[in-house]
């Protein structure tokens, strides 16, 4: 059970109830870890705000569901696991890609090296070596690119802390933590 408050269509205030809606046209549900957001409109509309933003970028969105699962795995969120495990799924990633990511690689060699500079990311707390990013640039990735790896590790260490400080309950096919 979750340890802060999930916000429901019974509980919700118009402003929530306003951001409930616009997130079921588009995902088709609200997934409990925006309900936990939810606690404050003016923290769902950052993050809500900042997410649709960051999907614009040049990024894949089979490449930012490795990084994702690389980063829910290494941040041990069990959510977020099983969240980007069935994402994953709709970008086209099969289970073999999804272990690979979950242990920070890939089967393709260009996104191999995005996962890994996100897990390293992580790692060092931003302090990554100068051969990780000449690595980035070597497998083909500019610095737009670059900054936008960095901007989808910060998105998802932030969905792993909400997920992990509310042990919000997991609404997607539970997927655990070993691989």
């Amino acid at each position: 059970m979750s340890r802060i408050n999930t916000v429901t269509k019974a509980t919700a205030n118009q402003e929530q109830l306003a951001l409930f809606d616009a997130i079921q046209q588009k995902l088709g549900m609200v997934p409990n870890f925006l309900k936990i957001f939810a606690n404050s409109p003016a923290a769902l509309r950052a993050f809500l705000g900042f997410h649709s933003i960051a999907n614009e970028g040049s990024l894949d969105a089979a490449t930012r569901e490795r990084i994702a699962l690389a980063i829910a795995q290494q941040n041990t969120c069990e959510y977020c696991v099983s969240a980007h495990t069935a994402i994953g799924r709709k970008t086209g990633l099969d289970n073999e890609e999804m272990a690979a990511n979950r242990a920070g690689g890939s089967q393709d060699a260009k996104a191999a090296v995005a996962v890994q500079f996100a897990r390293a990311l992580i790692e060092h707390k931003g302090e990554v070596t100068t051969g990780e990013i000449q690595a980035m640039c070597q497998a083909g990735y500019s610095d737009s690119d670059i900054v936008e790896v960095i901007t989808h590790v910060g998105l998802n260490f932030l969905t792993n802390l909400i997920g992990k400080a509310s042990r919000v309950d997991i609404d997607f096919p539970k997927v655990a933590l070993t691989i």
